[in-house]
């Protein structure tokens, strides 16, 4: 059929979310969160009543508080954080939050990372020096051991954890005890030379970066639980009773930079890795690649991932519980288990940063305005996975950070970003961000330096209800019931950690062509992902906690279930992990596994483990099934071992979704009868035909969640299962319901071109309703055509809102008519014969449109609303100050200072055409 008309109706139902019957009922979770930020805590009761309120009519469902640096001019009415006037203002934000049907959540800290003036020098961010000495027998040592560094000789958390001696004939010897308090070293060898190493504790002394007045300090040391207990105590005391208001604490992603040491490591290293670690400190510097190095740093870097679980994320969740909230963590940047870690919070939270090439048509992107870093849909997942597994219902984002260059940002960009990050199993949108800024302040208002700027001064904010119902709609269905994936993933840790570069090693969502990239995980989960396999990523202690139950794989009794484990290639992997696979399948589980495992990990009883591994794998009785396939059976279940995961899946006959062939994405979700898939046109390819489905259900329903539309649908059945027709466009997106219970309500219709399309190319009225800083003449317009081109200096230094008005006449109703906009920058608001079309604010802006207009002639008016750009533009140009800030003040997106006098004006208003099609539905 025409390609331009293939999406289904499209109609605007503003304000009846809830109403609509065959959606999940809406609560504020469902609807989109923002970042607020609090420059200098310059905060009053009227700006954040009157700000909360704004919020919450453009659809906005809760605000993360977050105080950082201030606006200069203003210091007089800046708030000390955590101070008695601060928790007022707190307590105001929730009391009318709470009014409001919105929700709080608070960072516990000021900027980032957690950190601030409670945080000692004893409980600071530490690092680990080590030092290197020669000692003869021949010749007296009267060299002190102290640090090098002159800012470490602080007394306070700063001092010696090991000395140990390597003598030429190998010998090591611990002469920590030979070590006096002013630094002398009382001890001698009997013969030869000795190269001496100390470990000393040292600190980075990293600052909170951007921290409020009242907030800055140290960073903290993740790795010890005294240090996170000494720093919530702060939070105790003055926040008191607030505390169980705050629906849930937050803390930022892991940016402690140098951090790789707490003064107690080696007593937790010797406990939990059976060995002491310090005749091997001199392994832990220096570019020594041996085999032995590569498995004491894995040790060191399993320990480090130990402490930063046990206590820091662990002890936060507690606390959180105490104070009845819930925690809320980035774990992605820590030398943690990302895994292990996001499951040990109530609300996982990942991040995007950049933007990503979508395969869009229409969709802008332009390069010279983005970061080199784009978002990863595989580092989404481990955030949702951790979720899924744990049975934690939400999984969080921190979104849009540096989408692009400030003010050059539309919605339509935000769609298919927030798309990817749905389809990762994300469900819980935080925009990155809002600014509190004071009624009065000049435009553009105060402004956070990394935003996408979600405020009410940006032109575009009267169309942000379009986008926020997009986002409601979809997390409404996508927090119902539970994920439905049929997969886990196993990601070997121990490949990664088996490295003798470098010490610590942060899993970082900058640098994934390090860790993750090169991987035969990441090409495993990229291939489930392409031919429409639905699955989490899992850890070895997941594996190790993890039972059948109904038989399928289960690891928390609140978790999701799963039909079968993938592990893929790889070295190594610790005996308990395996032992728990096999006994998983002796219990029933089907496991595919690309190789048994090679090795254990680790360096204690490494002979002896290498062993008991080899014994097991001896004994194991392995059938030939073809080349590259083989079959252990054990007890109830099997394990498949193939080389390739086709063949593996092809043999338990597990197939994908039909979807996928078309190049459709989907994220899948259970509630009680009904089975949910969101789907997702990210192709550049028009999509009409019909697929089957993995599912049982005899009924199903589309939901559009653009328009709020829905209506059944007819299913067939191929290969017992259930098939049904899908319609989209590029960027476009559906909701399927399918259920065994009978469903009432309209049928779905599904439309083609009944005949050419209208294009309006009469003449159109201009006018310019907001805006500034001036408005431009109003005009008529014998060409449809943006205001930038119109020669016209007042139109190119405006952002605001235009309107375009029309007449068109129908001779012959048809049974439907689609309204295209053709090109539109940015956003547009429609009215056909005065009645409210709605926001088409994403690509491809249409809706239909036969319920408004009538035979005979009819009325169009398109509000169009453009970017901040050229208004910001003017004001650089004429040396108008706005930008004034203290700390980083105000910088672009390669953080260099902002300039925009040199931008060239952005094409604003509406080019078209603008075309009328009448459609009949389509059989």
């Amino acid at each position: 059929m025409n390609k331009i008309i293939a999406g289904v109706a499209l109609f605007i139902i503003s304000g009846q979310l809830a109403a609509q019957a065959p959606w999940p009922v809406v609560n504020k979770t469902a609807k989109p969160w923002t970042r607020w930020w609090w420059m200098g805590s310059a905060v009053n009761e009227a700006g954040i009543n009157s700000m909360l309120t704004t919020y919450q009519e453009a659809g906005l469902g809760g605000v993360e508080v977050v105080p950082i640096y201030g606006a200069k001019g203003y210091e007089q009415q800046y708030i000390e954080y955590l101070s008695p006037q601060w928790v007022r203002m707190l307590n105001t934000t929730i009391d009318k939050a709470n009014r409001l049907n919105m929700g709080v959540n608070i960072s516990v800290g000021s900027g980032w990372p957690i950190g601030g003036p409670q945080v000692s020098l004893t409980d600071a961010a530490t690092k680990l020096v080590i030092q290197q000495y020669t000692i003869n027998a021949t010749q007296p040592f009267t060299t002190k051991i102290e640090i090098d560094d002159s800012k470490q000789k602080s007394p306070e958390g700063v001092g010696v954890s090991a000395v140990t001696a390597y003598g030429s004939k190998n010998e090591v010897l611990d002469i920590s005890s030979y070590l006096q308090p002013d630094g002398t070293l009382n001890w001698k060898p009997a013969s030869g030379e000795w190269k001496v190493y100390v470990a000393f504790n040292a600190k980075t002394r990293q600052q909170v970066k951007r921290a409020a007045p009242g907030g800055v300090g140290y960073t903290l040391d993740h790795f010890s639980s005294n240090a996170i207990n000494h720093y919530l105590q702060k939070f105790d005391q003055a926040l008191g009773n607030t505390k169980a208001k705050v629906h849930a604490f937050y803390n930022d992603s892991y940016e402690v930079f140098g951090a790789n040491w707490t003064p107690h490591l080696f007593t937790e290293f010797e406990k939990r890795r059976g060995y002491s670690l310090k005749p091997y400190i001199k392994y832990l510097t220096g570019t020594d690649s041996s085999e032995l190095v590569a498995r004491i740093k894995s040790d060191y870097r399993e320990t480090i991932a130990d402490l930063m679980l046990d206590n820091f994320s662990h002890p936060f969740t507690a606390w959180a519980h105490r104070n009845k909230s819930l925690s809320l963590n980035q774990a992605h940047g820590s030398p943690g288990n990302l895994l292990d870690m996001y499951a040990a919070v109530d609300i996982p939270e990942t991040e995007t940063f950049g933007s990503t090439p979508f395969d869009i048509p229409g969709l802008k992107r332009d390069t010279a305005d983005t970061k080199h870093a784009d978002p990863d849909f595989y580092m989404f997942k481990y955030a949702s996975s951790a979720a899924h597994i744990k049975g934690n219902n939400l999984v969080s984002s921190e979104t849009f950070t540096w989408l692009g260059e400030h003010f050059k940002n539309n919605w339509a960009q935000c769609k298919p970003e927030i798309e990817q990050l749905l389809l990762a199993g994300v469900n819980h949108m935080f925009y990155h961000g809002t600014t509190y800024s004071p009624p009065g302040a000049p435009w553009p208002g105060w402004l956070f330096y990394a935003s996408l700027n979600v405020v009410p001064e940006n032109s575009l904010w009267p169309h942000l209800k379009g986008l926020n119902e997009y986002i409601t709609r979809c997390q409404s269905v996508l927090q119902a019931g539970k994920p439905a994936n049929d997969l886990l993933l196993y990601w070997p840790v121990y490949d990664q950690w088996h490295d003798s570069k470098g010490l610590d090693m942060p899993f970082r969502a900058h640098n994934l062509n390090k860790w993750l990239y090169p991987t035969d995980f990441y090409d495993d989960a990229v291939w489930l992902q392409k031919n429409g396999y639905a699955y989490d990523f899992v850890s070895d202690k997941m594996l190790q906690e993890a039972k059948m139950a109904n038989n399928q794989v289960q690891i928390d009794n609140n978790g999701s279930t799963y039909k079968t484990i993938i592990i893929s290639e790889s070295e190594l992997m610790p005996l308990a992990t395996f032992k728990s696979l096999l006994q998983l399948a002796d219990n029933g589980a089907t496991i595919i596994m690309q190789q048994l495992p090679a090795d254990v990990p680790g360096l204690y009883r490494l002979e002896e483990r290498r062993k008991e591994l080899n014994d097991i794998k001896e004994n194991l009785t392995i059938e030939v099934v073809s080349k590259g396939l083989n079959v252990i059976t054990r007890g109830k279940g099997k394990i498949v071992i193939a080389n390739t995961l086709q063949k593996g899946l092809r043999h338990i006959q597990l197939t994908g979704e039909d979807m996928a062939k078309a190049g459709l994405q989907y994220v899948k979700r259970m509630d009680g009868d009904i089975t949910y898939y969101y789907v997702v046109n990210h192709t550049r390819n028009t999509i009409d035909t019909a697929f089957s489905f993995n599912t049982s259900a005899t009924t199903a329903q589309l939901l559009n969640p653009l328009t709020g539309q829905s209506g059944t649908v007819i299913t067939s059945q191929v290969n017992n299962k259930p098939a049904i027709r899908l319609q989209l466009q590029p960027g476009e997106a559906m909701i399927i319901k399918f259920s065994n219970t009978p469903v009432t309500g309209s049928p779905w219709a599904f439309y083609k071109a009944a005949g050419k399309p209208v294009v309006l190319n009469n003449k159109w009225e201009l006018s310019f309703a907001k805006g500034g800083p001036a408005l431009p003449a109003s005009r008529t317009l014998n060409k449809l055509s943006n205001w930038t081109s119109l020669g016209d200096t007042t139109a190119d230094n405006f952002s605001g809102a235009g309107v375009y008005s029309a007449s068109f006449t129908i001779n012959k109703k048809a049974e439907e008519y689609l309204l295209q906009l053709g090109e539109v920058n940015e956003s547009a608001r429609v009215w056909i014969n005065d009645k409210e079309v709605g926001i088409l604010w994403s690509v491809p802006y249409q809706a239909n449109i036969g319920r408004y207009v009538k035979k005979g002639k009819n009325t169009i008016r398109i509000e169009v609303a453009n970017l901040m750009a050229n208004r910001i533009r003017y004001m650089d140009r004429n040396n108008i100050s706005w930008r004034n800030y203290h700390e980083i003040n105000f910088v672009n997106i390669h953080y260099k200072n902002f300039d925009a006098s040199g931008w060239r004006v952005m094409p604003s208003g509406l080019a078209g055409p603008v075309t009328i099609t009448p459609l009949k539905q389509a059989p």
